[in-house]
């Protein structure tokens, strides 16, 4: 079976798109979210989607498999927000080990089933002609950044700790690789240092595993990197340039490096366009679905999306496409249709001195 270095090398793959979205057409309640397990639990559940992994699972098993079927070679579990730190809005700290443990397990089974009953992939030509799918465990950014101060009259005041935000973010990699991902993916990253605590946190899992012997086998497991251009300015919120996120993360030797979210892809294509002349591994792109209209809600439509992805396919930019907030499986069907038969960026050949 391949490896997906290996897949990389040959075509462009498929990731899915937003969980949140498709969560939203379900128009649960509050009862809804809290179960029979948490039917008392004493604070409001309802907007805690990672929650849903254990009061749900049925629901976020059936999204994994309705970007599986649009064509997703690498679909994402539903942990965006599953660690301490964001848990605590709900009183929730505890559970963190066991969303992300219970979320890789339902993204696993959802790829196992899928494949069982569609060996080729569903059998769509699209789809090509796939025999397996890529978990990656999504590793958000948290709801506290690490280089900014929440308070203006202070802008010395810090609302996190370094260490603090890699404890979070160790016991949730724990949770994912013991559940079985097999990628680990740090997304939306708006503030690098709090990437950085989440790549230290990654090495010093496998660093932990490696030296006692425990845990999953096999090799370390790769790491994806996504980070979010919040403006015209082509900086990230904490005002980094793009070449000077890429360089400060690049020593993580990430599989793929990339952007998504806050921008459509009409928005996002300079940016990709150089970070694709950066980058020595492997790009991702996956944008939202256009810019949120005046109620929040995203109307660029499954083939206006694919024809940007399209484009971008074309002139070399891309290893790795797919959607963010607002896009379907619609949407993924149509960016897989479209950029199926065009090869994907080659690596650059990095020259080493002598």
């Amino acid at each position: 079976m391949k490896t997906i270095q290996q897949s990389l090398q040959e075509r462009i793959l498929i990731i899915d798109g937003a969980m949140g979205t498709m969560i939203q057409r379900h128009k649960l309640e509050e009862a809804d979210y809290r179960g029979e397990r948490f039917k008392d639990w004493p604070s409001d559940l309802k907007g805690n989607n990672d929650l849903l992994v254990l009061t749900q699972p049925n629901i976020i098993k059936g999204i994994h498999k309705l970007y599986l079927e649009a064509g997703a070679d690498i679909i994402e579990t539903n942990t965006f927000n599953a660690q301490v730190i964001s848990l605590a809005d709900y009183h929730m700290e505890s559970l963190a080990y066991e969303l992300n443990f219970e979320a890789a397990k339902i993204a696993k089974e959802a790829v196992t089933e899928f494949f069982s009953s569609s060996p080729t992939g569903g059998g769509r030509e699209g789809a090509g002609g796939r025999d397996r799918a890529y978990v990656a465990g999504a590793i958000g950014p948290l709801n506290k950044t690490l280089s900014l101060s929440p308070d203006v009259n202070n802008p010395g005041y810090r609302a996190l700790t370094f260490d603090e935000a890699v404890n979070a973010y160790y016991e949730q990699v724990k949770g994912l690789v013991d559940g079985g991902v097999d990628l680990l993916l740090i997304e939306t990253i708006f503030d690098t240092l709090n990437a950085k605590a989440a790549i230290y946190a990654i090495k010093k899992y496998f660093n932990d595993v490696s030296s006692t012997g425990g845990g999953r086998e096999g090799a370390e497991v790769p790491i994806m990197i996504s980070g979010t251009i919040t403006d015209a300015s082509g900086r990230t919120l904490s005002g980094q340039t793009l070449e000077a996120f890429y360089t400060s993360v690049m020593h993580a030797k990430p599989l793929s490096i990339g952007l998504n979210c806050a921008l459509g892809a009409s928005e996002m294509r300079p940016h990709i366009e150089e970070l694709s002349q950066l980058a020595s591994c492997f790009t991702s792109a996956y944008p939202n679905a256009g810019l949120p209209n005046a109620m929040g809600e995203y109307d660029e439509q499954p083939e206006q999306t694919a024809h940007f992805l399209e484009d971008w396919a074309r002139e070399g930019f891309v290893n790795i496409v797919g959607g963010c907030c607002g896009t379907t499986p619609d949407h993924i069907k149509h960016i897989a249709d479209h950029v199926r038969k065009i090869k994907p960026r080659p690596l650059p050949v990095v020259e080493t001195a002598l």
